[in-house]
């Protein structure tokens, strides 16, 4: 994992643009290139011992969790970030495997502020690189 490329803030829904780079073992999304993506969401299910899923009213990701996250019993409801290598898998939901998952329920303002954040982050951060890319 190269950790000098930052985990964007993206939205489920924009996981269908990410293309693969294999040359650099990394993801492009309009010429940003990243191998972690960082999303917030809802857990709408917890059926297996290992894997969640997120819906972040854009679509929905699995969540793929190592031993350490597995000893917490997450509940379907919790509100959550979740940071992760993010896994291109056609015919399948896009998947994170979780580096970092935090519990934001007890702050009910982080579900509106969520889509102004990564609103920002695009207009300050992503829009002038995918503007040169193009």
């Amino acid at each position: 994992m190269d950790y000098s490329l930052a985990a964007l803030k993206l939205l489920s829904g924009q996981l269908k643009e990410v293309r693969e780079i294999s040359s650099q073992n990394a993801m492009t999304l309009g010429g940003i290139l990243f191998q972690r993506a960082w999303l917030q969401g809802i857990l709408v299910s917890n059926d297996d011992d290992d894997k969640l899923l997120l819906d972040d009213g854009t679509g929905i990701v699995e969540l793929s969790l190592s031993a350490d996250f597995r000893q917490r019993q997450w509940k379907t409801g919790t509100y959550v970030m979740v940071v992760g290598g993010y896994s291109v898998r056609s015919g399948e939901l896009p998947m994170i495997k979780v580096h970092k998952i935090v519990d934001l329920s007890p702050f009910p303002d982080r579900e509106a502020m969520w889509y102004l954040e990564v609103l920002e982050a695009y207009k300050l951060f992503y829009k002038p690189l995918i503007e040169d890319f193009v």
